[in-house]
């Protein structure tokens, strides 16, 4: 074939449905069987350069395609309008070529006469070597490469070069390293996406060994968003990555990413000791890694919440960590100030327990690490009262005010695209509920500064309960009141007919069980058996009456003015409490009865002493419905710093602790066998 050249940019032809026909089956069929004389004969018929398939395809691109060398030769001479065709995805008939991996003659002379053709663009942004790349055509791409090497570093829409996807996929046919040998200056690559980058991903150390070697100067990339490669391999956890990377590339440690953070910064993020002991191995100088925000190490470890490496660098020489314990960022908050405020209750409790660290610096704001405490139960207490609605409601409120332009104009149209794109506000947040309540209790306990003995009670007042709280209250007492009667009177109309039934003969065969456990239980019939059965008597009848009494209450104060609902509320709580209480008294009186003449001597003193035991909690507990709500409060308040703290404990030492110390004893295990033999 005889060389063709043509001007690409002039001649670039798309394809045009008002002119453009659809080639017939029996056509292609001849293409693809490369049948010249009768392909001659039949495309006389019809204009070659306007036939397509439904794909937008060409004659010349479905010749390529299938490798027909004699119609691709004939197409080229005769219409050379359609060496720069493309069909629907904008592929020429290279990318078409490098897709199949079928570069004929005819190919390589028609691109030894456009050059062009080399860097030309689809539409996802791909020229043909990232096509090649793709399919992992060898043979196409080292050719593709000797013609033009700077194709390598070519990004396409997505940000990726042929060498990218060449790391991404992983490619053990020599394609990567035709890639990484060319002598093109690797400089071409100034932005997208870092080959390096790929590799770390993959967590693939024989492709990073494979870069370090023939392309070094990759190492030191710096991805627009993702930060050097040891950044990336830090937020990723990758340890092996780090070891190569601080081997080759050191001074990558001394780098800010987009958000200000070193590396090792990263690596506190991602709560991994073995990365920080890396860094720290090369650059043992902890306090001079300040992020944007005059943050160090510890600061960063605290406000993620990790715990490990925290205890970590509180384990380090104190010559070494003394700058850290109590450094301040640019807010003038230490660790402890971070981690409470971000709820990290592991985190703070690691650094409370440190006699070292102060508990209380004050911030910008004037505020120690107690006060955010408070601040932060405060925030997810009022949070976790709203509903979904309220949050939602106050969400859009916020973001409304947030997106309003600065001139003041909403009567502007938005584009319904535009704005679905847009994120959410990032000043809003909810807060963790537990992570907040959990760290209060641990500086309560740790970090509290010393106050009167009246100050919890002159600042607890309580507040009276939202309408809606009001009716809910109101409803559920009144169904606990009514279930209460209802469990009462039964138990009430029952023991005539019980007593009756022991005192008569005739039914003993037709109530076998019950008449012999009254037949021979003395309880109806001796004094202690007596007074038991009068002692139950009168706790039902007082539980129904208290009950009935409760809920007509309730009934009266549902049905007229509300004015004085939250001392009904309060009122009728006791009395339901009341009346709960004396109906479990009244069951434990049933069960002693119901022992009282049998032989289960063992059975009888396992009940009592459980229904001694129970006795006392709900005597506790019922103080609670005795005291005024104001009390309560009070009682509540200081109870949950315990409650909270306690569970905490159980946590932090059966689900971390725990397993941290396990894992160390088994590696000293593994150490000393190592040393022994």
């Amino acid at each position: 074939m005889y060389p063709v050249e043509i001007n690409i940019q002039e001649n670039l032809t798309t394809r045009n449905d008002d002119q453009n026909v659809l080639m017939d089956r029996f056509l292609y069929e001849y293409v693809k069987e490369d049948n010249i004389v009768t392909f001659k004969s039949c495309v006389q018929k019809h204009s070659p350069d306007k036939l397509v398939t439904p794909s937008g395809n060409s004659l010349l691109h479905v010749a390529v395609s299938y490798g027909s060398d004699k119609i691709a030769d004939y197409l080229a001479e005769e219409f050379p309008s359609l060496i720069t065709s493309r069909n629907d995805q904008d592929d020429t008939i290279l990318h078409v070529a490098a897709r199949e991996g079928r570069l004929s003659n005819t190919i390589k002379t028609l691109v030894g006469s456009n050059p062009s053709l080399v860097m030309l663009e689809n539409r996802k942004g791909n020229i043909p070597l990232h096509d090649a790349v793709i399919r992992g055509k060898k043979e196409a791409v080292a050719w593709l490469v000797c013609k033009d090497p700077g194709a390598a570093y070519y990004n396409n829409n997505t940000q990726k070069s042929p060498l990218y996807l060449a790391v991404e996929s992983g490619h053990k046919n020599g394609i990567l390293d035709d890639l990484l040998n060319i002598e093109a200056c690797s400089g071409a690559l100034q932005k997208g996406k870092s080959p390096v980058h790929a590799a770390i991903e993959q967590r693939n150390k024989d492709i990073l060994e494979k870069i370090g070697k023939a392309k070094p100067e990759l190492l030191r990339f710096k991805d627009e968003e993702l930060g050097n490669s040891l950044h990336y391999a830090s937020s990723m956890g990758y340890l092996d990555g780090v070891r190569f990377l601080l081997q080759k590339f050191p001074y990558g440690a001394n780098e800010r990413d987009q958000e200000g953070n070193y590396p090792i910064h990263l690596a506190c993020k991602n709560d991994s000791v073995d990365l920080v002991k890396e860094f720290m191995k090369v650059f043992p100088y902890p306090k001079e890694f300040l992020n944007a925000k005059g943050q160090n190490i510890l600061h960063v470890a605290a406000e993620n919440g990790q715990g490990k490496v925290v205890r970590h660098i509180l384990k380090l020489d104190q010559k070494l960590i003394e700058p850290l314990l109590n450094g301040i960022d640019e807010d003038g908050n230490t660790p402890l100030h971070l981690a409470t405020q971000s709820g990290q209750s592991n985190a703070a409790f690691a650094l409370v327990r440190d006699k070292r660290v102060e508990r209380s610096i004050v911030n910008n704001a004037n505020k120690t690490p107690y006060d955010i405490a408070e601040e932060q139960s405060k925030i997810a207490v009022n949070q976790y009262e709203k509903t979904d609605e309220m949050l939602a409601e106050e969400r859009k409120q916020f973001d409304s005010k947030n997106n309003t332009p600065a001139d003041g104009t909403q009567d502007k149209a938005v584009d319904p695209k535009k704005q679905h794109k847009k994120k959410p506000s990032k000043d809003y947040k909810l807060v963790d509920y537990y992570g907040a309540m959990t760290t209060l209790s641990i500086l309560y306990f740790h970090a509290r500064p010393k106050k009167s003995l009246q100050q919890p009670f002159s600042s607890s007042q309580g507040k009276p309960p939202r309408k809606e709280e009001t009716k809910s209250r109101i409803e559920n007492l009144l169904v606990v009141a009514v279930l209460v009667a209802g469990v009462t009177f039964s138990g009430a109309i029952q023991l005539p007919q019980l007593k009756n039934i022991s005192n008569s003969s005739e039914h003993h065969h037709d109530f076998n069980v019950t008449s012999t456990v009254f037949h021979n239980n003395t309880a109806f019939d001796s004094p202690t058996g007596s007074s038991l059965l009068d002692g139950y008597l009168c706790l039902d009848v007082w539980a129904l009456n208290t009950s009935v009494v409760a809920a007509i209450i309730l009934l009266w104060t549902n049905l007229n003015d509300v004015k004085f609902a939250p001392f009904v509320v309060w009122f009728s709580s006791l009395m339901v409490g009341g009346a709960i209480y004396m109906m479990c008294l009244a069951f434990f009186f049933a069960v002693s009865i119901a022992l009282g003449g049998s032989d289960y001597g063992v059975l009888a003193i396992i009940i009592i002493v459980v229904g001694v035991v129970f006795f006392l909690a709900q005597t506790l507990l019922y103080i609670q419905w005795i005291l005024p709500p104001s009390v309560n409060q009070i009682l509540e308040g200081m109870l949950s710093y315990h409650v909270y703290f306690l569970s905490f404990l159980f946590l932090f030492y059966s689900w971390r602790w725990l397993p941290d110390k396990l894992s160390e004893l088994k590696r000293g295990r593994t150490s000393k066998e190592s040393n022994s033999g």
